[in-house]
């Protein structure tokens, strides 16, 4: 999903793009290790650099992506928002665009509330919410049994984490990229 949010913005002209990673909490760590999928998850990321707060002032837009954790975004993700207080203080992140993308393992899983909820931190660091509206992303209006929201990109990973993006999902992502690239 991050890879495809990050290529609809380089389709606006004159964007420069760069992909970051919230680093793994220790108990996270320890708690999953020897876990082919999660070993697997953690070397494919590994590549990834960890995110600054540089990163952050550096960026005229951001787009956040972060896994479901019943109905929330996961806790490394609001441990790092928890420690932004100096970007809050400063106004570093005022009038950013701001959109966000998930993953539930199940459609149930809490899409739409985690996206919700991770918007209001990003609120409080005065960044501006950026959706996929209907209009732009007609592929959300589904019945079946795939992600996406208004509220932004969302695909279905699987009970196991299996599940890859399917098109529909990778353009809502798409979308996001370049819709926050334009703002």
């Amino acid at each position: 999903m991050a890879q495809s949010v990050e290529q609809g913005a380089k389709t606006v002209d004159d964007t420069e793009t760069r992909m970051r990673r919230i680093p793994e909490l220790a108990e996270t760590k320890k708690t999953l290790k020897g876990q082919k999928d999660y070993e697997k998850a953690q070397k494919d990321q590994s590549k990834i650099p960890e995110i600054t707060f540089d990163d952050l002032r550096w960026a005229d837009g951001i787009c956040w992506g972060t896994p479901t954790r019943y109905g929330n975004m996961s806790s490394q993700m609001k441990q790092f928002m928890d420690s932004t207080g100096e970007l809050w203080s400063e106004g570093a992140l005022e009038d950013k665009p701001a959109g966000i993308f998930t993953s539930t393992a199940t459609i149930h899983g809490g899409q739409e509330s985690t996206l919700i909820t991770s918007m209001i931190p990003l609120l409080h660091l005065g960044m501006v919410i950026v959706g996929t509206p209907y209009g732009q992303n007609p592929q959300i209006r589904t019945t079946e049994g795939i992600g996406g929201t208004p509220y932004g990109p969302s695909t279905l990973a699987g009970i196991d984490g299996s599940r890859q993006p399917v098109e529909e999902e990778l353009k809502t992502a798409r979308q996001l990229g370049s819709r926050v690239a334009k703002v």
